[in-house]
């Protein structure tokens, strides 16, 4: 079955970073769009970024310019790499993966940024 299993979650100050990565199994990675999302308690998951088979990027507002996805489809990984990071990042983040219409997530990582 397919999983993915994240990593790279923490505590971090305001303006710092922290990179997060998620490790796939059970799909034919290289063909499957990536993503990440993430949860605060009381609203709805929410895009933050997405990179497809191709390469293609696609980030929410929030993240432009401070966030970057990337994929190593040789290691089955897809990463978050963050940077700049603002008290209103704190959220639980999650991998995802689409292929053929179908999401599969891995469990979530708890990301707090102190103020």
């Amino acid at each position: 079955q397919v999983r993915l299993v994240v990593s790279g979650g923490g505590l971090v100050q305001s303006g710092g970073s922290l990179t997060l990565s998620c490790a796939a199994s059970g799909i034919i990675f290289s063909a499957a769009t990536m993503g990440w999302y993430r949860q605060t308690p009381g609203k709805q998951r929410e895009l933050v970024a997405t990179i497809t088979s191709a390469g293609v990027l696609n980030y929410a507002d929030s993240q432009k310019g401070r966030f970057t996805i990337s994929r190593d489809n040789a290691k089955k990984t897809v990463y978050l790499q963050m940077n700049s990071l603002k008290p209103e990042d704190t959220a639980v983040y999650y991998c995802a993966a689409k292929r053929s219409n179908t999401y599969y997530w891995g469990q979530g990582t708890q990301v707090t940024v102190s103020s």
